[in-house]
């Protein structure tokens, strides 16, 4: 049998048609396989991935919404001093124009012929207690003109140094708003991606995230930690917006300050500035009302809502719920507003 095989090879490539047969074979089956993959296909991303990947972005668009309004601050705080430098130039100003009234009643004696100095004096007194009382006149008058243009000098020359820092620090404001700017678009291209692959989620998937969670009445306790934490529960269901600041929309920052904001009690606007309100605790002295800062930047804030559980305006297509304390991210500081 295997001499027959070995026969029949040998009249395959021995006769010239068949030879012409086989190669033809042999480059059909050579194109199949170059069109067919030698390999498994790359998956295409699952709704998991694309979840994963859409929450991603969205905590790096939440973190370059922090940056933003922090810049936005920076520069309000800068403008302020600016315009106390301008202030105080002003009056700088003024002093110079009433102090320069002197020196130009002195420069007009002057050109006029007279020279007002000790022999002047001398030679147009009457007595010699005339001049000495003219001589006391002129050193008054002198130090009073050197004391007040000394003073005016220094005044110029705070306030335009105080201009000149205060400029400096507002275009330095500016140009890093101009670059969170950039980064924010740059990032809302990734984010508008991911929205692509959030939207292939499916119905019950997309229902889950979209669901408000927990909203029974929960019972916040008395005091200003407990008044700021009812705020708080009462935007559950609101939507989650970048830069938002309510009624209905909030971002994660946005709604901790309206919260104490409502208990009267003032703090920052970024998550930057509420990572450093109130005093640290530890995770194991958690209680309700507490503000809770998350991951390493520190760009991501909740409400403890007791415990366990905290309440936060999370991300982009989640509206603001309750979820564990621990789950939502890594615990980077807890801060304590009001005991």
């Amino acid at each position: 049998m295997r001499q027959a095989h070995e026969k029949e090879d040998r009249d395959v490539t021995s006769h010239p048609s068949r030879r012409a047969v086989r190669g033809a074979f042999v480059t059909t089956a050579a194109v199949v396989a170059a069109v067919l993959p030698t390999t498994p296909a790359t998956a295409q991303p699952s709704a998991a991935d694309a979840l994963a990947k859409f929450n991603e972005l969205s905590q790096k668009a939440t973190q370059l919404n922090q940056d933003k309004l922090k810049a936005q601050g920076d520069l309000a705080a800068k403008q302020g001093e600016l315009d106390r430098a301008e202030a105080t130039l002003a009056t700088a100003q003024e002093a110079a124009r009433l102090q320069r009234g002197q020196v130009d009643l002195l420069t007009e004696v002057s050109y006029s012929g007279a020279r007002f100095n000790q022999l002047s004096a001398l030679l147009v007194s009457d007595s010699q207690q005339d001049f000495l009382n003219r001589m006391s006149a002129l050193n008054v008058l002198a130090a009073d003109n050197a004391e007040a243009m000394q003073k005016l000098t220094s005044a110029i020359d705070a306030a335009d140094a105080a201009t000149r820092t205060a400029d400096e620090a507002t275009d330095a404001s500016k140009k890093l708003l101009a670059e969170i700017e950039q980064k924010s678009a740059d990032l809302q291209k990734q984010l508008n991606d991911a929205r692509t692959q959030y939207d292939s989620l499916n119905a019950s998937t997309k229902s889950s995230l979209k669901n408000a969670g927990d909203t029974s009445t929960i019972q916040a306790p008395p005091g200003t930690a407990g008044k700021a934490l009812q705020f708080a529960l009462d935007q559950r269901g609101d939507r989650y917006v970048h830069g938002a600041t309510g009624p209905d929309a909030w971002d994660c920052s946005s709604l901790i300050q309206a919260a104490y904001r409502s208990a009267n009690v003032s703090i920052g606007r970024t998550s930057y500035d509420q990572a450093k309100a109130g005093r640290a605790v530890s995770r194991g002295e958690v209680k309700p009302g507490d503000i809770i800062v998350y991951y390493s930047g520190q760009s991501h804030v909740a409400m403890a809502v007791d415990s366990v559980r905290a309440v936060h305006a999370s991300t982009e297509g989640v509206p603001v719920r309750i979820a564990d304390i621990d789950s939502i991210g890594p615990i980077s500081v807890i801060r304590r507003i009001s005991d």
